[in-house]
């Protein structure tokens, strides 16, 4: 069966979050683009002109003039080539739970025709496009891998809230299941990728990739996170350490937090999970993991023995916690840790508000039962913790911050957004 041409690529998008819709956006473009996603609302919302993950404005909504919205799965039909940005979430039990990839696989079954290309970009486990997915779309189709149809993997680059590294200015992996594939499919993100591509030998390779990139930020952040508790201990300033390294001209400027979102702290486990699998345990990377996933409590404990060091009792108390989203600048609130940090301090008999303008209130309640109040009140709080690094938070100031605090309240600066002398505590 012989391959189509770029020019005859006719292009649907699977998914269309922090991921797909920026992808979408830009290849609406230049082609014709059918852009999928299952919840109606969402389709609603985009139809309307209006992005709520604030990743794409309207007025670039409105350039991508050859970009339409669906929750229709007949419409994908007129298609030949799929691009899949699903999430891939983990389970419970932190192992990868591929529920959204699978069900987007046995949709793409439904349309799949001979000569089609199937690209995936969620972040998965090396192996897991053509062990995990291909297989329900030969099921639900009926054709044959690499004889009917074919497929690529091109894993995703998004930096929810960043307006500088954009889907197109940052370098893109691509793959292909034949090298005749990889090259179309290496040609056709080169129409968008102003920072260009790098073709991969495989799809194992290119889902590999992109797996350890995330398990590397993963890692040296708990190395610093690590090193905060031990400077704490110490009675050593962490960020004052971290500057003064940070003259030598190849120590990497990680800063201590918690680590929340859907990469950094989702992906490694898809990558100890295939470890385990072929009978590796990967310490390395599961003792990082650790770390990262116990500093919401340890923020949380340091917060109350800095309370009881200045006589301020903690059962009944109100603490303010400034931020909810994973991460600053965003509205992004998925896996965020500021919950692990919230639940602590309620066991300790705490009352909690949590202050955040960038987080909608009503994603917050349906997805951790959390309502952000809408203005913290003046000498109201006897805790206040600065726990996201926006902008808004870091213009506000020292003085206005301290002034929701009541006469005698302790003020904890997580992301090092005032001056030492301003706060009682930093991480």
């Amino acid at each position: 069966m012989s391959l189509m041409t770029l020019d005859q690529v006719k292009l649907g998008i699977i998914g269309l979050g922090y991921v797909g819709l920026p992808l979408a956006v830009e290849f609406g473009k230049y082609r014709q683009v059918v852009g999928f996603d299952i919840n109606q609302h969402r389709i609603n919302e985009l139809n309307q002109g209006e992005d709520s993950t604030l990743e794409v404005s309207a007025q670039e909504l409105k350039a991508a003039t050859q970009l339409t919205f669906t929750a229709t799965v007949s419409d994908l039909k007129a298609c030949n080539t799929y691009i899949v940005t699903v999430p891939t979430p983990i389970n419970g039990q932190k192992q990868p739970d591929l529920t959204p990839l699978i069900s987007a696989s046995k949709t793409l079954g439904q349309v799949v025709k001979p000569g089609d290309i199937v690209i995936y970009e969620s972040t998965v486990y090396p192996g897991a496009t053509e062990e995990d997915c291909i297989p329900y779309i030969e099921q639900v189709s009926g054709l044959v891998y690499n004889r009917d149809f074919f497929a690529g993997y091109s894993p995703e680059r998004i930096n929810p809230g960043d307006k500088v590294h954009r889907v197109t200015t940052i370098k893109k992996v691509t793959s292909g299941s034949t090298p005749e594939v990889a090259d179309l499919v290496d040609a056709l993100y080169r129409e968008i990728i102003v920072a260009g591509t790098h073709k991969a030998s495989s799809i194992r390779i290119a889902e590999a990739a992109k797996v350890i990139e995330n398990t590397q930020r993963d890692l040296n952040i708990a190395l610093v996170n690590e090193l905060a508790i031990i400077f704490n201990k110490l009675g050593i300033d962490t960020l004052e350490v971290l500057e003064a390294a940070g003259t030598k001209w190849n120590f990497m400027p990680f800063r201590p937090g918690l680590v929340g979102g859907h990469c950094i702290g989702i992906d490694p486990y898809y990558l100890t999970y295939k470890a385990q699998a072929a009978g590796y345990i990967p310490d390395v990377i599961l003792a990082g993991r650790r770390i990262n996933s116990n500093m919401g409590a340890y923020v949380a404990d340091e917060l109350v023995k800095g309370m009881l060091r200045k006589r301020i009792h903690v059962a009944g108390s109100r603490i303010l916690i400034m931020g909810l989203t994973f991460k600053e600048n965003c509205p992004d609130l998925r896996n965020t840790r500021i919950t692990d940090i919230e639940m602590t301090l309620r066991g300790y008999g705490a009352n909690i508000d949590i202050y955040d303008p960038w987080a909608a209130v009503e994603e917050s309640e349906a997805e951790y039962g959390i309502r952000p109040i809408q203005e913290p009140e003046a000498g109201q709080y006897d805790a206040i913790l600065i726990a996201v690094g926006h902008q808004v938070f870091r213009e506000l100031g020292a003085s206005k911050i301290r002034s929701w605090g009541k006469p005698e309240h302790l003020l904890y600066d997580l992301k090092y957004i005032l001056a030492a002398d301003e706060v009682d505590m930093r991480l």
